[in-house]
């Protein structure tokens, strides 16, 4: 009893060690955002100036960033549930062959995935200077996600009986898709659009290398007030960025929970 009481304090020393190594930079530059002037400190007196000029040079960055987002998660949802339920059905070497395929932008780096893109569509000046052209890329990377976290949950189903099953009754394949797989493949689908949406909304290697001066999102601006502005105002910026990113990632994560605990009852 005594060793598992020392094993847990230590694990929990341990833990709040590492949190805090996270946890308190992050800290000390949000505060920093709402501080006079850093250098003095938060005796130098609170103010949100800082907060108003961030607003006035990059809301546009902010709200692109979602748009992206929500964009790449629609996209996402259409392409990748499908392509994991046939990836499942199919099963053997040409599946795995596929997914593995899916899943090499994650082990490229976005910069050469950037690049490809570049070369390959750059031409199109139009789509090049849109924000169709992050959306692309950011749909590339974040697909993988998606198809995994689906298949993961087609594995632990028997997808093939509800499929049967409701042939039997005369569901058509895409009522079957729509009514009896799709609801069964929830939970994957809600873990991979949380991995989707936290993966957007942060990306920066990728997007820096296909934005232009017109189409910055988010992570990028805050890299320019970093680079360019004084370091109150890029603080400012990461306050502003956690503000609105910490409860859109927590409200998703309570409603995966949520439904977890519905399908748990339901069992």
């Amino acid at each position: 009893m005594m060793k598992t009481r020392i094993l847990f304090g230590l694990q929990l020393v341990f833990t709040l060690l590492v949190a805090a190594f996270l946890i308190v930079p992050a800290l000390l530059s949000m505060v920093a955002g709402v501080t006079v002037n850093y250098f003095r400190g938060i005796r130098s007196g609170v103010t949100l100036d800082w907060i108003g000029q961030v607003w006035t040079l990059y809301a546009d960055t902010i709200g692109r960033s979602f748009e992206v987002a929500l964009a790449t998660l629609l996209v996402t949802l259409l392409i990748g549930i499908p392509a994991a339920y046939a990836l499942h059905r199919r099963g053997g070497r040409f599946s795995r062959v596929v997914e593995e395929i899916i899943t090499l932008p994650i082990a490229i780096p976005g910069l050469a995935t950037a690049l490809a893109l570049i070369l390959t569509y750059g031409g199109f000046g139009d789509f090049r200077r849109s924000w169709l052209f992050i959306l692309a890329g950011h749909v590339i990377f974040t697909l993988p996600f998606m198809v995994r976290a689906v298949m993961a949950v087609f594995a632990t189903i028997d997808v093939k009986t509800l499929d049967e099953s409701a042939a039997s009754l005369g569901a058509s394949p895409w009522r079957r898709f729509r009514d009896v797989i799709v609801p069964n493949a929830k939970p994957g689908v809600l873990a991979g659009a949380l991995m989707v949406v936290t993966l957007s909304l942060g990306e920066f290697n990728l997007t820096w290398m296909l934005h232009t001066p017109l189409t910055k999102t988010l992570p990028v601006g805050l890299a320019d007030s970093y680079a360019s502005m004084r370091l109150e105002i890029a603080s400012a910026y990461t306050l502003i960025f956690f503000v609105m990113i910490i409860p859109l990632l927590v409200a998703m994560q309570m409603i995966g929970d949520s439904t977890r605990l519905m399908t748990g009852r339901k069992s």
